[in-house]
């Protein structure tokens, strides 16, 4: 067996992200969410939340304080932030240089874009070779 056919395939390490990151809202915030999506694309990797708000989020926003649940859920997306990169780092063995973070109270999904500092590695799922996500040059 050799070190490529170890490698997980994309849809793998997507994955287990969203695992991750559902395992992180559950531990940190105490918060179920419904669904976490998570795509790697080159450098990139966005992740959209579903059901992302806590209880007392939505409990803001519906008695008419938006400004004041907006501003927990920045608090809440900076004190997530170190335990988002080391998560992403751990999975994807490799660094992340910037998040970029949204939510939409009037849907509940929260937003991410992880930049990475390169595109991590993987097999492909139709071979055993390493690729990389194809790029605009490709």
């Amino acid at each position: 067996m050799t070190w490529e056919t170890l490698e997980p395939t994309r849809g793998k390490l997507e994955r287990s992200l969203a695992q991750g990151i559902q395992a992180l809202y559950r531990s940190l915030l105490g918060h179920q969410t419904s669904q976490a999506l998570c795509n790697l694309l080159d450098n990139k990797l966005i992740i959209v939340i579903e059901n992302g708000l806590t209880q007392p989020e939505k409990l803001l926003a519906q008695n008419g304080q938006e400004d004041l649940a907006l501003q927990v859920r920045t608090q809440l997306e900076s004190a997530l932030e170190l335990p988002l990169k080391e998560l992403i780092q751990k999975i994807l063995g490799v660094g992340v240089t910037d998040l970029l973070s949204d939510a939409t109270l009037e849907t509940g999904r929260t937003g991410t874009i992880a930049i990475l500092e390169y595109p991590p590695k993987f097999r492909d799922s139709s071979s055993n070779s390493k690729t990389q996500p194809k790029t605009a040059e490709s």
